[in-house]
């Protein structure tokens, strides 16, 4: 595996590593559908009420991705010096540290439940919803965060199979879950938004179980030698990356809530048709998330070895390859619009917002993507500063202030124009930060000059 991406053809390696990613993804980005599907048939106020709940979720996710981060860069550099013993002990000490994560905000989570969400704006009239479906999610945050972690222990020993399968096999449990428990079905009874809160929570559970039974996993897991110094250490070199990248990853949905307030100040039909269009734009990415899990692996691994020129072949074909490919899922977006407004909005008004969210967010979905990759590779390249400086110009320099702006200005229309500029702007930002620090990064290993990088 490790010959694979420090000497295969960089673009047949990726696809190889992207493909069972991007199934994976888009079976487990299909929770969201499924549930926003099945809750809009309880009415306008459920579905306005769970797409409040979306940055807090989200936030969660995102947290556990900076926890994937951090454990695939520290697991896979220690696969390449061949050191199997720390391998284990990182690994286990990673998904010990999930676990704990998920317990906490689970206790934090129910205890700031209402104040948080009267905070993004929800009113009287959606917070017994919110609360309903909340007060189960809380509850399996550990399920959400602990198998994130257990997959990037597999991603990082470069097998992306077996994690695509457990997220495709857990987003068809919980389609079927949603089915029998938000509308009742046989002896199941009819929970509303508590049984899609519900089915999420023993989907992402099946799936933490079911990998323990992985064998690959299970021989990178070792709890007999478990000490509290050895925990400590595992602990503090994870953080190194983890923790900048955990803080990073969560400034995403922090901005998603300001937004989120700021389209709350236009209507509940607005939030609606917001909420809808995140889920699908979540989709509209599938391919860039795919590609911002399997390129850090190549790009460690190949700075590692100082083929730096490699490096960059690969992150800037990457970032020429996301732009065409964003465009054509733009222009696909266009022709499936009048199906996708009739199919998943309660009324005109909030077919309005849909149909300019699609038309103006995913035309910037190729910059995005741009800056999605830069910040994953400059955590590869071991220089989570960076990757942290880049998502707050982007998130809080340029995001929420054009879409504030823009909602000023044109109401829902300006505040998704607003992001569409934001997103272009920062994604020549990125461009040009990343070429300028490889360019460094070569001059340096041309004249023998260790480069020791920021984290």
């Amino acid at each position: 595996m490790r010959r694979e991406l420090l000497e295969g053809p960089i673009a047949l390696t990726l696809l190889r590593k992207c493909l069972p990613v991007v199934g994976g993804m888009i079976a487990m980005m299909s929770f969201n559908l499924v549930d926003t599907w099945f809750i809009s048939r309880l009415g306008p106020e459920p579905l306005a009420a769970v797409s409040f709940t979306f940055p807090v979720v989200f936030a969660v996710i995102s947290l556990a991705i900076g926890l994937g981060i951090g454990t695939s860069a520290v697991v896979a550099r220690r696969l390449g010096q061949g050191d199997m013993e720390t391998v284990r002990r990182r690994a286990t000490d990673a998904a010990l540290l999930a676990l704990a994560v998920g317990v906490g905000l689970t206790l934090l989570g129910l205890a700031t439940l209402e104040p948080l969400f009267r905070l993004l704006g929800a009113d009287v009239a959606l917070l017994p919803h919110i609360r309903d479906y909340m007060g189960i999610w809380y509850l399996g945050a550990a399920a959400v965060i602990v198998p994130r972690v257990l997959n990037s222990v597999l991603r990082a020993q470069g097998n992306t199979l077996i994690p695509g399968l457990m997220m495709a096999l857990a987003a068809l449990l919980n389609g079927l879950l949603d089915w029998l428990l938000i509308f009742g079905v046989g002896p199941f009874p009819a929970l509303g938004v508590q049984g899609a809160a519900l089915a999420t929570v023993l989907s992402w559970s099946a799936m933490a179980a079911a990998l323990f039974w992985q064998r690959e996993l299970r021989d990178c897991l070792d709890l007999r030698h478990l000490t509290l110094a050895g925990l400590v250490e595992s602990w503090r070199e994870l953080s190194r990356i983890a923790v900048p990248a955990a803080i990073t990853s969560v400034f995403t949905p922090l901005a998603l809530a300001l937004v989120t307030r700021i389209v709350a100040g236009h209507g509940h039909h607005a939030v609606a048709g917001y909420g809808v269009g995140t889920r699908i734009e979540a989709i509209a990415q599938i391919g860039v998330l795919a590609l911002s899990m399997t390129l850090p692996p190549l790009v460690s691994q190949n700075a590692g070895a100082g083929q730096h020129e490699r490096v960059r072949r690969a992150i800037f074909g990457c970032f020429a390859f996301v732009l065409v490919w964003q465009l054509g899922i733009w222009l696909l977006l266009q022709l499936l619009a009048p199906w996708l407004v009739a199919g998943y909005t309660a009324g005109d008004e909030m077919g309005e917002v849909l149909r300019s969210f699609l038309w103006w967010v995913p035309l910037g979905l190729g910059a995005q993507g741009v800056v999605i990759l830069a910040v994953s590779s400059f955590n590869a390249l071991h220089e989570p500063a960076r990757a942290m400086r880049l998502s707050i110009v982007r998130l809080f320099l340029l995001t929420v202030p054009l879409a504030w702006l823009g909602g000023v200005v044109g109401g829902t229309q300006g505040i998704f124009i607003g992001l569409f500029l934001a997103n272009v702007a920062v994604g020549l930002v990125a461009w040009v930060a990343l070429h300028r620090r490889l360019d460094r990064l070569s001059n340096h290993a041309d004249q023998g000059i260790p480069l020791r990088p920021k984290v």
